[in-house]
């Protein structure tokens, strides 16, 4: 058992990802009161937990989005992985954001395509 499990959190952590790229799909943003600030928490479809939103994982998903206009934002799919930041002068653990990776059409085809009849041995 993970001491973290004694002090569950309303929002997204490292330690969710488990060490995976995890590939989400934007719900909604909203403004929440995380100690004394005011902070945007981006929600995903089909989990409870909120991404609190730095300015990288804000610009990120602008960028994604095409669009700063949060209102915007639903239904973007996005991937979650764990990366390292500097704060308080140590590296430490954290959630990043990026597009889905894009496979071409036309690469995938030329691995999946069935050989033709005059391209099997007999």
């Amino acid at each position: 058992m993970d001491i973290s499990e004694f002090f569950p959190s309303n929002y997204l952590r490292v330690q969710d990802l488990n060490g995976r790229r995890v590939p989400m799909t934007t719900d909604y943003v909203t403004a929440e009161k995380i100690g004394d600030d005011e902070k945007p928490v981006c929600y995903f479809v089909g989990i409870d937990k909120g991404l609190v939103l730095n300015k990288t994982n804000a610009n990120s998903i602008r960028e994604i989005a095409g669009t700063g206009d949060v209102a915007k934002w639903p239904g973007v799919e996005v991937v979650l992985y764990e990366d390292r930041t500097d704060f308080q002068g140590k590296r430490v653990p954290c959630i990043r954001i990026e597009a889905p990776k894009k496979v071409n059409s036309k690469v995938r085809s030329a691995f999946t395509a069935a050989p033709a009849d005059d391209d099997i041995a007999h």
